[in-house]
């Protein structure tokens, strides 16, 4: 360690104050985190789960390795700012979570290996070119599957038998591909539950509630709250909105469920960032992103709020209940 960072580093100790000793000198390597969620208890759960997943891996954070994060809580702007300072910082190996933060990452550098969690569809979005064989810098783990949008409109149907129709809301700024992708596969899923299906792109949560007020006229209506960040940033928010206007909803992540949606269905994210911790191991033992072919999501997590079904005045079957990974009661 240089005399400057022991100085820095007996300082900092001695004020309180956190204080990053340079990685290079320490011979840590360095990883990038650029996230597209909020910094909150949740999202700091999904890190800590990298985290652990690296540490079993012989990775120890303030030993051999140091983390530099970048929180966008939605914001496409801190995506961009985050992404930059990234790329000048050149870390060993940069773990994102998002489309858009993929996206933004990618037009800085095209060298510094990345690792993905929670992207849609990166093929169809030009970020790698096969999921065999991604190239480049680009790999990780994708979050949806194009059977998920029909899977929506089932489980909600089964649960809430008399909708007659559902509102797919998304923020286009901050959905994969703009909310096309998610739209195709809800649109294809809805022939089979014979349900009328309506996009409603949103912007702000005054969209969101006004979206829902005028669902509530006709009644019968239900909403899928699509996988993007802008819906789990604002999942608290949602959940109170949903119940205010006495609607079934579904989104893909149990976080969105624990705070009081009706519904999710969707691949465990503290799964995929523990297995984002083992492509960031071999990477960093040498082997080439290039190398390391995407994964797609085989397993799928349902989580029911029974709280919120009461409320709604619904009865969730026994079948549905028996099989949920999770139920809030």
């Amino acid at each position: 360690m240089k005399r400057r960072d022991l100085i820095a580093l007996l300082v900092g100790a001695a004020i309180g104050w956190p204080v990053r000793v340079n990685a290079q000198a320490s011979g840590a390597r360095r990883i990038g985190l650029l996230l597209g969620l909020a910094n909150d208890n949740v999202a700091r759960g999904h890190v800590a789960a990298f985290k652990e997943g690296l540490q079993a891996l012989g990775w120890t954070e303030g030993r051999n390795v140091h983390f530099d994060y970048h929180w966008a809580g939605g914001d496409p702007g801190r995506l961009t700012s985050g992404a930059e300072a990234l790329a000048g910082s050149a870390p060993d190996a940069i773990l994102v979570y998002s489309t858009p933060a993929l996206a933004a990452m990618k037009q800085q550098t095209q060298t510094i290996p990345i690792v993905f969690v929670q992207v849609t569809d990166p093929v169809s979005e030009g970020l790698v070119s096969s999921l065999g064989h991604p190239g480049g810098n680009i790999t990780g783990f994708m979050s949806f599957e194009y059977t998920m949008g029909g899977k929506y409109l089932q489980l909600l149907k089964e649960i809430a038998p008399r909708l007659e129709r559902v509102a797919v809301m998304y923020n286009p700024k901050t959905a994969p591909g703009g909310g096309l992708p998610i739209e195709r596969s809800i649109q294809a899923g809805a022939r089979s539950v014979a349900m009328e299906v309506t996009n409603t792109p949103i912007r702000s949560l005054v969209d969101i509630e006004h979206a829902m007020s005028a669902l509530i006229r006709g009644s019968r209506a239900g909403v899928i709250f699509a996988p993007d960040v802008f819906n789990t940033v604002h999942r608290r928010e949602i959940g109170k909105l949903a119940l205010r206007y006495h609607l079934p909803a579904i989104s893909s992540t149990a976080d969105i469920a624990v705070d009081g949606v009706l519904m999710s269905y969707g691949p465990d994210l503290t799964v995929e960032f523990r297995q984002a911790a083992a492509y960031v191991d071999r990477i960093l033992r040498g082997t080439k992103p290039a190398d390391l072919p995407i994964q797609s999501p085989t397993a799928f997590d349902l989580a029911i709020n029974l709280r919120t079904a009461e409320a709604l005045g619904l009865v969730v079957p026994q079948s549905l209940l028996i099989s949920a990974n999770e139920v809030i009661r």
